[in-house]
């Protein structure tokens, strides 16, 4: 069985920075296209971020693009994503997902993440 467990969530100011990381267990990670997902308070989940097995591809959506970047190291089974220049509207719990065709097969338990204006 897969698992994947987040961790670097925090508080920090706006404009500062933070990283995360998802670490994956089970499994063949280097094989997996993973991603990053966010639910605000009172909102449903937000898909960011997306990076594919070999990281040659990556996506991301309008809102974190520039500010966010997705990575990953296949020696470590674990996916990253440095956040900078934090707003306040970034507070969210992050998750990060991913599997062997699509995002949806495997999801960590979420990380919090608290942006003060």
């Amino acid at each position: 069985q897969v698992q994947l467990v987040e961790s670097g969530g925090g508080l920090v100011q706006a404009g500062g920075s933070l990283r995360l990381s998802c670490a994956a267990s089970g499994g063949m990670f280097s094989t997996y296209v993973m991603g990053w997902f966010r639910q605000a308070p009172g909102k449903g989940r937000e898909f960011i971020a997306r990076i594919n097995w070999n990281s040659e591809n990556t996506y991301y959506v309008d809102s974190v693009k520039g500010r966010f970047t997705i990575s990953r190291d296949n020696a470590k089974n674990t996916v990253y994503l440095q956040m900078n220049s934090l707003k306040h509207e970034d507070t969210a719990v992050y998750y990060c997902a991913g599997g062997p065709s699509s995002l949806s097969s495997y999801w960590g338990q979420g990380t919090q993440v608290t942006v003060s204006s």
